[in-house]
């Protein structure tokens, strides 16, 4: 009497294992395993660049594109963070790209400069984009050295997008496309968070950076979420931003440094070179000239950036006279676009850089 049911429960569960199994494959099939690798590369003499490989295990080849951070947090958090929705780096690897996530000097795993070993006051501000470029150039270098690609795409974020962009009016020869989202570009336009009046210009002498500017800063937690929050245009942040990836990109930013844990309250260090540069932008100072740039260039901003203003963006976009442009204002989008939720811009950015690649 008892194997009749028996026989009953065996075969639904035969039933449920097969249809698990075969969405197991299809989904096997849609989206290979990423594989990833952290690989580190020789800049100038004593510095050794962070780069981590995100792709396929298939051996095939791939368009590579290296993703460059912004002012404070590194690659990994900035990129490549280990949850759904927080990995441009892993949604270009299921778009056919092979993925580079970089960490410039004083950030990350790479090496950091001796005066952040030092306290903060002793030194002027640390890693400036003539230092970046370097970096940039070895990780360029590694990146068609693994691929075998004599061009690479170049994505910058924010003060990443100023650097990629001076380095693009250097190397244009080793890239493919140049893309810059919420970067700043010298414009002669105020700039409440940065440029005049604000609490990076010293304030007897305009125009000139606060001598307070020590080497580098150290970053809680609770500063990491602030600029966030305030742009969100809503109270219930979790509706517009996935709480964990909130959570994962401050771990990884605290995780990055290997003295968080020695201050109180914990803290990462990172370089404020970053600062000083994007002051004298901010301040309309041009530290590099777009028409320098040969190589197709897809200008990315959010609607509510608070970094990059429009002016900016029509400046450089006048400036490129020597590469094709794409402008595009992501509506109603964030600084962090790449990492808020898909209805809220991510989706749009992920299928304008997909499409721009694809097109030029």
């Amino acid at each position: 009497m008892t194997q009749a049911p028996a026989r009953r429960q065996f075969a639904t569960l035969s039933r449920v294992v097969l249809v698990v199994s075969c969405l197991s494959v299809r989904s096997l099939t849609a989206s290979p395993p990423i594989h990833r690798e952290d690989l580190f590369v020789t800049s100038n003499a004593g510095i050794q660049i962070h780069v981590r490989e995100v792709r396929t295990d298939k051996p095939r080849s791939c368009e590579p594109i290296l993703l460059v951070h912004g002012a404070r947090v590194p690659g990994i958090a900035s990129f490549d963070l280990p949850v759904a929705g927080g990995s441009l780096a892993a949604d270009l690897v299921d778009k056919g790209f092979c993925a580079y996530v970089m960490d410039m000097r004083g950030y990350g795993q790479s090496t950091r400069p001796p005066e952040m070993e030092q306290p903060p006051q002793s030194h002027p501000p640390s890693v400036r984009s003539v230092e970046a470029v370097h970096d940039i150039d070895a990780a360029i270098d590694l990146v068609r050295k693994r691929t075998g690609a004599s061009r690479v795409s170049l994505f910058g974020w924010a003060t990443g997008g100023q650097w990629a962009g001076y380095y693009a009016t250097l190397h244009s020869d080793k890239l493919s496309h140049l893309i810059l989202l919420n970067a700043l570009y010298g414009a002669d336009a105020p700039h409440p968070l940065m440029g005049h009046g604000s609490d990076m210009e010293d304030p007897a002498h305009r125009g000139q950076l606060n001598p307070s500017i020590g080497a580098y800063r150290c970053n809680t937690a609770e500063s990491l979420l602030g600029g966030w929050n305030r742009s969100i245009p809503v109270d219930d942040k979790a509706s517009w931003r996935d709480p964990a990836v909130a959570d994962a990109y401050v771990r990884e930013a605290l995780a990055s440094d290997p003295e968080t844990n020695k201050h109180n309250p914990p803290c990462f260090r990172s370089p404020n070179g970053a600062l000083e540069d994007s002051f004298y932008l901010a301040t309309g100072r041009q530290s590099w000239d777009a028409s320098f740039i040969y190589v197709p260039t897809l200008v990315l901003a959010s609607e509510r950036d608070f970094w990059s203003r429009p002016a900016d963006r029509e400046k450089i976009a006048h400036d490129l006279v020597h590469a094709s442009v794409r402008v595009v204002v992501i509506p109603n989008a964030t600084h962090f676009v790449h990492l808020d939720k898909t209805e809220h811009g991510r989706s749009q950015l992920l299928g304008e850089v997909v499409r721009f690649l694809h097109q030029n």
